[in-house]
């Protein structure tokens, strides 16, 4: 790869930016919030606990939403779980980067904040990893790529050992 397409992949934006913005959003609200959270408990730690609420039920919602368009394009192409919520092999390197990266700054301020103040309603921010993953999971269904399902050759074949998981 030449140096100018290299650079020309920088420059046009990834397909599902809207998606990667909102995860990056609910990211900065949140650690904002932990950090506060963890310093001034007493102001900051019920806020921190909403939002994490919050953000764990819309995670929740795009993990679901993330499903449903999966099985309606599992009949054409072949969906793994992996490919799904941690887009091994489904997406672009910069947009794995950026949903992983935001999905681990998650957990992290979830741990740190939640084992300097146990007890405190700052463990809820052990949900909020749930978004992050919902939003990689919504960008792999929505733009990922995987490989097309095999065409059966007529209606009565029977289907083949991978396709009834029964061994």
């Amino acid at each position: 790869m030449s140096v100018k397409a290299r650079a020309e992949d920088l420059d046009t934006a990834p397909e599902g930016e809207a998606i990667i913005n909102w995860s990056w959003a609910g990211t900065a609200i949140y650690v904002g919030l932990a950090i506060a959270g963890t310093i001034f408990v007493d102001a900051f730690a019920t806020p921190a606990a909403v939002v994490s609420g919050a953000l764990f039920v819309i995670g929740c919602v795009a993990f679901f939403w993330a499903y449903a368009v999966a099985v309606s394009r599992s009949r054409t192409d072949v969906i793994g779980i992996g490919g799904l919520f941690f887009l091994v092999d489904a997406a672009p390197k910069i947009v794995r980067f950026r949903l992983r990266l935001s999905l681990a700054i998650q957990i992290v301020a979830a741990l740190v904040s939640a084992s300097i103040r146990p007890f405190t309603p700052m463990a809820f921010g052990f949900l909020v990893p749930v978004f992050g993953l919902g939003m990689c999971g919504l960008w792999g269904a929505r733009h990922g790529t995987f490989e097309p399902r095999p065409a059966r050759t007529s209606v009565s074949e029977p289907p083949s050992d991978h396709e009834t998981d029964m061994t």
